[in-house]
């Protein structure tokens, strides 16, 4: 498990580019993807009119795959980041914590759906019924 967190100011080197977007290393064993759309504010033509492989640049985490590990980085939110306060810095200790979409400790399965499925068929059969009269 790596020591980057969503919204981290991080500084890398470009190792490689792709018609999509540029590879860079963050540390010996950290690398992450900083897609074309988040290379520069505005539309971008090609990533190698702002990347050269070998640059030093400085990157914000946008995303870290929890399953596969992978970083998205964003070059364009360094563009527009403001610099932190002392204040905001305690905030974002207060409240850095991994959010998931669902909640992970409840097992309901299908069981939801079978308690109620009799009776949506019922009524789907009775909408049906009342619409053919």
């Amino acid at each position: 498990m790596s020591d980057y967190r969503i919204g981290m100011r991080v500084h890398g080197r470009v190792t490689g580019i792709q018609p999509y977007g540029a590879f860079v290393t963050l540390d010996a064993e950290h690398q992450g993807l900083i897609h074309i759309s988040e290379c520069h504010e505005g539309y971008v033509k090609s990533i190698t009119d702002y990347l050269k492989v070998g640059q030093a640049v400085d990157v914000v985490v946008l995303d870290i795959d929890e399953y596969t590990g992978k970083i998205s980085l964003s070059l364009r939110c360094v563009e527009h980041q403001p610099q932190p306060t002392n204040s905001d810095l305690e905030i974002y200790k207060t409240f850095q914590h991994k959010h998931f979409w669902t909640n992970r400790h409840v097992h309901a399965g299908f069981d939801p759906i079978a308690a109620h499925l009799d009776g949506w068929i019922e009524d789907s059969l009775n909408h049906l019924k009342e619409g053919a009269h």
